[in-house]
C-alpha cells in the first residue's frame, strides 16, 4: 500500500489534484463496466479515447501514458469479453485509441519541454534583473531602508523606474529616477544609469558634479552615432540625495522627478526643489545648473522616495492615488511597515495591475544627536 501511494504521488503533477485524476480514471472503469455487465455499447470502446486526451489537458507525461496504458487495457478487456478481438471493426478503434494515446503523449512531452526552456529563460532574465536592480538592504550604515518595484509587464521584475543607493566616507547617496518609455529599451537605459551612479557615486565631490556626470552619461550613451535625431529625445529624471551620517540633514538635487515626501506626526511634506534642473540627458541642450536644497532630517521622521507611476496610479473611475493623503496615517510606522502597507493599498487602488512601473524608497536615520538646523538651501553644496 505504502509504495502504491508513493508511485501514484510521483506521478501525480502538482496541478492535477486527485478529483482531476479521478475523472479520466472513472471514466474507464464505467465504460469498462457498463460494457461487460449491462450490455455491449456500440460506441464503447471507442469512448475510452476520451481518458487519455481528458489527461493530457492538466496532466505530466508520465500521467498521461500510464492512463492511456490503462484504457489500452481497458479496451483489451471489453474485447476479450465480447469475443471481438480478431474483428475489423475492434481494430480500428484499437487503433484509434493507440494513435491517440501516443499523439497526447507526446504533446505532453512537448508542453513540459517547453515549460522548462521557458523556466529557465525566466530564471536567467531574474537573475540579470536582480543584477542590475540590486535589492537595498535593510540597513546602510544609519539608515534603515525598505524599498518596493512593482514592474507594469507582466512576468518582469524591472521595467524603466530605477533605485539604488551607495556608501561613501562621510555618508550615502540614494537615486530614485525613471526612464522615458517602456520595454526592453527602457531597461537597458535604466541599466546604464544605475552603472554610471555606481561608478562615479563615490568619487565625485558634490551632488552638482555628480548630476553633471550622469546627465552626460545619459546623452553620451543613449544616443547612439546612428541615432543622433533622438538624441533630445531620451532622458530620465531623477532624484539624488546625499545623507550624511553624522547630520540630520538631506542634500537633495532634482531632475525633474517627483518630489519626496517627509513624514512626520502625521504630516506629509513634499521637498520641492526651490530650482528643478531638467531631466538627465537634457542637460547640454538648456546648460542645466544642478541646486542643491537641504532639508532637514530627523530620527523620527520618514522619507518617502517615489516615480510617477505611484502618484499617476488611477482606479477604475480615472482618479489618480492619493500618496501624500495615504502616507499621513503611515508616519508612525518603521520603513518597513510603511512599504507593506503602501504596496497593499496602492495594488488595491488600480486593481491589482498597475500600467506604469513604480518604485518607492523609505528610508529613517537612525542619528541620536539632534542638534537644531534650520531648513536652508545651499547652490554650492
Amino acid at each position: 500500500m505504502q509504495l502504491w501511494r508513493r508511485f501514484t504521488q510521483r506521478l501525480r503533477p502538482r496541478q492535477a489534484g486527485d478529483a482531476l485524476l479521478a475523472l479520466p480514471l472513472g471514466l474507464i472503469v464505467v465504460i469498462v463496466l457498463v460494457d461487460v455487465l449491462a450490455a455491449r455499447l456500440p460506441l464503447g470502446p471507442s469512448l475510452l479515447i476520451v481518458a487519455p486526451a481528458l489527461t493530457a489537458s492538466f496532466a505530466s507525461t508520465l500521467v498521461t501514458g500510464a492512463i492511456a496504458a490503462v484504457a489500452v487495457v481497458g479496451m483489451l478487456i471489453i474485447g476479450l469479453d465480447s469475443h471481438l478481438l480478431g474483428t475489423v471493426d475492434f481494430g480500428s478503434q484499437f487503433f484509434a485509441l493507440l494513435v491517440v494515446s501516443g499523439v497526447v503523449t507526446v504533446f505532453c512531452y512537448l508542453r513540459e519541454r517547453r515549460a522548462r526552456e521557458l523556466a529557465l529563460v525566466r530564471m536567467v532574465s531574474e537573475a540579470t534583473q536582480r543584477a542590475v536592480l540590486r535589492p537595498l538592504p535593510r540597513q546602510i550604515g544609519p539608515l534603515r531602508v525598505a524599498s518596493m518595484y512593482l514592474a507594469a509587464q507582466e512576468q518582469s521584475l524591472m521595467g524603466g523606474d530605477l533605485y539604488a543607493a551607495i556608501r561613501t566616507p562621510t555618508g550615502t547617496r540614494l537615486i530614485i529616477g525613471d526612464v522615458m518609455g517602456k520595454g526592453l529599451t527602457a531597461i537597458s537605459d535604466a541599466a546604464l544609469l544605475l552603472g554610471a551612479f555606481r561608478e562615479s557615486a563615490h568619487r565625485q565631490a558634490d551632488l552638482p558634479e555628480l548630476a553633471a556626470y550622469l546627465d552626460h552619461s545619459v546623452c553620451w550613451n543613449l544616443a547612439e552615432p546612428s541615432e543622433v535625431e533622438t538624441a533630445g529625445e531620451c532622458f530620465i529624471t531623477a532624484a539624488l540625495l546625499d545623507i550624511p551620517d553624522a547630520l540630520p540633514l538631506i542634500h537633495v538635487v532634482s531632475c525633474g522627478h517627483p518630489p519626496p515626501l517627509l513624514l512626520r506626526a502625521r504630516q506629509v511634506s513634499a521637498l520641492r526643489a526651490t530650482k528643478p534642473a531638467p531631466p538627465l540627458g537634457l542637460g547640454e541642450l538648456t546648460a542645466a545648473v544642478y541646486h542643491v536644497d537641504t532639508f532637514a532630517f530627523e530620527p523620527e521622521e520618514l522619507l518617502l522616495l517615489h516615480t510617477d507611476g505611484v502618484i499617476e496610479a488611477r482606479d477604475a473611475r480615472g482618479a489618480f492615488y492619493p500618496l501624500a493623503e495615504r502616507a499621513s496615517s503611515w508616519t508612525l510606522h518603521s520603513p518597513s511597515a510603511l512599504i507593506r502597507h503602501l504596496r497593499t493599498d496602492l495594488l488595491a487602488h488600480v486593481g491589482g495591475h498597475l500600467t506604469d512601473d513604480a518604485a518607492v524608497i523609505a528610508v529613517q536615520h537612525t542619528f541620536r544627536q539632534t542638534p537644531t538646523v534650520v531648513r536652508t538651501t545651499d547652490d554650492s553644496a
